[in-house]
């Protein structure tokens, strides 16, 4: 029942050209684009551009299929009556969660290992075993993170609109203040306060270290994952009342 559930939900986001534009096109796109312009330039740590934005691609590919194909389409259900009918349907309730997420995490990985080429085909990023499984396994707990604070913000919307709306002004602030188009210390001062309270960039920041191997319990290091933990925990609170607001 899961597998063909599973099987139904990719084979609907993949005739979804909205969520295949914004989710698996346009961050590789501007990946290759960026490399082309800043490709030669050197980073925070002492890394290329590979070292550096691999990662941060990877994860905006996660963010976009999150908060797009998981979280507006959660509020495209509920607004058009699916999700009444779906309460109906012989399909128990779990199966269908669980097949939300394994879809959002096959398509995440998909654009991890796209993307991932990419850098060793374009740009002589080095594969080590070791490296790149640790990095494939944070990169699962930054994908359910993800998943429980994407529940939680589109919980509070009904209407198809406002959702539409407010995630693409979502993916742009993202894009910009998570560290994703350029060095966040070299944007302006205000873009560089919201990065200090954007969940992404702290994620972001993270991933890069992990991905190269420059983890290191810190300050720094210690308050970005508390930081990220409260949203996930404030998350998981807003999602246990929403249950029980509809019940």
């Amino acid at each position: 029942m899961l597998a063909n559930q599973l099987k139904y939900d990719l084979l609907m986001f993949s005739r979804e050209l909205f969520y295949l534009v914004f989710t698996v096109v346009v961050p590789p796109v501007t990946y290759l684009f960026m490399g082309e312009l800043y490709g030669e330039f050197m980073y925070a740590g002492g890394l290329n551009y590979a070292e550096t934005y691999t990662p941060s691609f990877i994860l905006l590919i996660t963010f976009g299929v999150v908060f797009f194909a998981f979280g507006f389409n959660k509020v495209l259900n509920r607004s058009t009556g699916v999700e009444k009918r779906v309460s109906l349907a012989p399909v128990p309730k779990k199966v269908l969660l669980l097949s939300d997420i394994l879809k959002s995490i096959i398509v995440t990985s998909f654009g991890y290992f796209l993307v991932f080429s990419l850098g060793m085909i374009l740009y002589d990023l080095s594969f080590q075993l070791i490296s790149f499984l640790v990095s494939y396994g944070f990169f699962i707990l930054l994908n359910a993170s993800l998943l429980i604070i994407s529940s939680a913000i589109y919980s509070f919307f009904r209407s198809i609109n406002g959702a539409l709306v407010f995630s693409i002004v979502l993916f742009q602030v993202g894009m910009i203040s998570g560290g994703f188009t350029m060095p966040i210390e070299r944007m302006p001062t205000f873009v560089q306060v919201i990065a200090d309270f954007n969940p992404l960039y702290h994620m972001n920041q993270l991933f890069i270290a992990v991905w190269n191997g420059q983890f290191v319990f810190e300050s720094g290091t210690f308050m970005s994952i508390g930081y990220i933990l409260s949203w996930v925990l404030v998350a998981l609170l807003i999602i246990r009342f929403a249950k029980k607001v509809r019940v």
